[in-house]
């Protein structure tokens, strides 16, 4: 995982997308990276796996309960058991949460790269397709438009769900 920088987030809270599991880090937060790892891509179900460290201590799961995966002899996944979302990387070396799983993903900057032996070939590419908002496509306009999320909000709620 590395300690190149640390995220400028203190207190920063989240968990998965149906809102059984949730977590708050008081304090900093360590080094976030991502990681192109074969095991970390099969994980997370994607090109690669953003990933921030957290010191044990200032880790608190605040509902629910993550389900672990032992992925190798010396790493265990957390995620939650209801929705499949992807949340911890746990090591002996300390344990990191998914990026994408805090309320505020966008402000946990990666600084690191690691794993690049499985980095996917047009991974850099992806910046040159073509781009287009949710709504520009016209034939999915209506579905998006009548679209009703049950996915749990960007911050914490007495109870869930609703």
């Amino acid at each position: 995982m590395g300690s190149e920088t640390l995220s400028e987030i203190p207190d920063a809270s989240g968990g998965c997308q149906c809102g059984a599991v949730r977590f708050r880090v008081k304090g900093q937060l360590g080094s976030a990276s991502i990681c192109h790892c074969r095991m970390c891509q099969k994980a997370f179900g994607n090109y690669y796996a953003p990933l921030v460290s957290v010191e044990e201590g200032t880790l608190e799961w605040t509902r629910g309960t993550r389900k672990l995966f032992r992925s190798s002899n010396h790493v265990e996944r957390g995620f939650c058991a209801d929705c499949g979302t992807p949340l911890t990387y746990e090591a002996p070396d300390g344990i990191a949460l998914s990026i994408a799983a805090f309320d505020q993903p966008q402000e946990i900057v990666p600084v690191v790269q690691w794993g690049l032996e499985g980095e996917l070939p047009y991974l850099d590419q992806l910046s040159t397709l073509p781009a287009h908002t949710t709504e520009a496509d016209p034939e999915s306009i209506e579905f998006v438009r009548t679209l009703v999320s049950y996915q749990h909000p960007d911050h914490d709620t007495e109870t869930w769900p609703k």
